[in-house]
């Protein structure tokens, strides 16, 4: 344990090198603390809910309208942001500044939209060479509902409000972890994630992949940071952030060549998505399907009259529910249920559909060729987010003379369809992905292993 006094104006600072393991303990404890605050009948909601009104946020994320004519990644709007690992704010620093954004950024179609995300400026200096590094996070599934937003649970690091809506935000652990070790962070909140009006276009390739690219531009944009114009970036993602950051790094050539890309760490992408459902069906987090439907009647709305069509009564309700929720709710109301009850065809028939198959088709990673290093993440056993594709995507890339370092996760199958080992990798893997990055920002040589893939 040290204690820095210099990081802040405020108070001595004190943390433990390896954030990541606290971060775990404080994510069971808090999840736990949640989760009985839940089943006592809310005991302490009064003390719970002021930190949450979705009033305070309405005029920050309600777009501009019309949208201004600017470029992508220019500013449309800053304010600070009050960052915590908890409610109260008592335990613990996340150790930068936080600055919540609003941004211009492109939507799957190419039309503008906007994104908004946080920037975290750190405390501490970079110990690394050259100018301070930027990664821009592409945070994992929070759920689809505007409060799930990370740029709005930085202000509350655990979310709650009447009566299942609750969440985690889980994403602080490594936030917390890569400022401490001078990283600047820049994590977007995806399209229409926390922006009024706009359904989050959940794991669309395009969508998320410009909303990291344009993120890397408007940290760049801030007054009074410590970044410089064209300093090295990176991306980060695990999960749907690893799809976003894949997305990013291999649209970054033609989609934003002005940004300095030196490496992106992609774990558990789902790179795609027809291999995914079945994985979903009947885990606790099948609730994620109803957020890829609702991402499909917003960026392709030609396609969500015949959609609906094949939905039952159910589907419909599922569908309807979960365009609301974070994860912690689309868990605990429709963990383990299987799909086919939503649909009124067999799922096999309608992943033949033509018009399903060509959505499903433009969004697969590994089509075009990143424009530096790529580590590429997966459990063989991943119960949600399948290996194989994970295989073939560090393959194609491969092909295409990319540089590529696959590492595979060998934990063995533990209780799969509560996805305990979609989970846990997570974490495992978490602490070598942020050495990998920093080697990238150090000018240390990369190992590929294109060969043994």
């Amino acid at each position: 344990m040290s204690c820095d006094e210099s990081v802040s104006k405020r108070r001595p600072v004190c943390y433990c090198p390896v954030v990541i393991r606290a971060g775990a303990l404080l994510a069971i404890v808090s999840f736990g603390f949640v989760i009985s605050c839940l089943t006592s009948g809310f005991a302490h909601a009064d003390d719970w809910y002021p930190y949450y009104n979705e009033d305070e946020y309405t005029e920050f994320y309600t777009p501009p309208n019309p949208l201004p004519d600017v470029p992508p990644g220019d500013l449309i709007r800053t304010e600070p942001s009050r960052l915590v690992l908890e409610p109260s704010g008592q335990l613990g620093h996340i150790m930068a500044n936080g600055t919540r954004i609003m941004y211009r950024s492109t939507d799957g179609r190419g039309n503008p939209n906007v994104v908004t995300g946080t920037y975290f400026e750190p405390w501490n200096a970079w110990p690394g060479q050259g100018p301070r590094p930027l990664i821009v996070y592409g945070p994992g599934t929070q759920g689809q509902g505007d409060q799930c937003a990370p740029s709005r649970q930085f202000n509350q690091g655990i979310h709650w409000s009447p009566y299942l809506d609750f969440m985690f935000n889980y994403e602080e652990l490594f936030v917390a972890t890569l400022v401490a070790r001078g990283f600047a962070i820049v994590m977007t909140d995806y399209e229409g994630l926390g922006t009024i009006g706009v359904t989050h276009t959940y794991v669309n390739r395009l969508s998320q992949g410009h909303a990291m690219l344009d993120a890397a531009r408007a940290a760049r944009l801030l007054p009074d940071t410590s970044l410089t114009p064209a300093g090295p970036t990176a991306f980060w993602g695990y999960s749907q952030g690893g799809g976003a950051a894949a997305s990013a790094a291999e649209l970054a050539s033609s989609y934003a060549p002005d940004v300095n890309v030196v490496g992106t760490f992609a774990g558990a992408p789902p790179a795609d998505l027809i291999d995914l459902i079945p994985y979903a069906d009947g885990s606790a987090l099948v609730g994620v399907i109803g957020y890829a439907l609702n991402s499909v009647f917003q960026t392709y709305p030609e396609a969500e009259p015949k959609i609906r069509s094949v939905l039952t009564p159910r589907g419909q309700d599922f569908v309807d529910k979960t365009r609301d929720q974070c994860v912690g709710e689309s868990l605990t109301k429709f963990m383990f249920r299987h799909l086919q009850p939503y649909f009124n065809q067999p799922i096999s028939e309608l992943l033949h559909d033509p018009q399903f198959r060509g959505i499903f088709e433009l969004q697969k990673l590994g089509t075009l060729k990143p424009n530096a290093p790529v580590l590429l993440n997966s459990n063989r056993y991943d119960p949600l987010v399948p290996y194989a594709p994970v295989v073939q995507l560090a393959r194609d890339w491969c092909a295409k003379g990319s540089d590529i370092e696959m590492r595979t996760n060998e934990q063995p199958p533990f209780l799969n369809k509560a996805v305990v080992n979609h989970a846990l990798p997570m974490l495992v893997d978490g602490e070598p992905a942020m050495q990998w990055l920093a080697d990238r920002f150090n000018g240390v040589p990369t190992a590929p292993n294109c060969g043994q893939v």
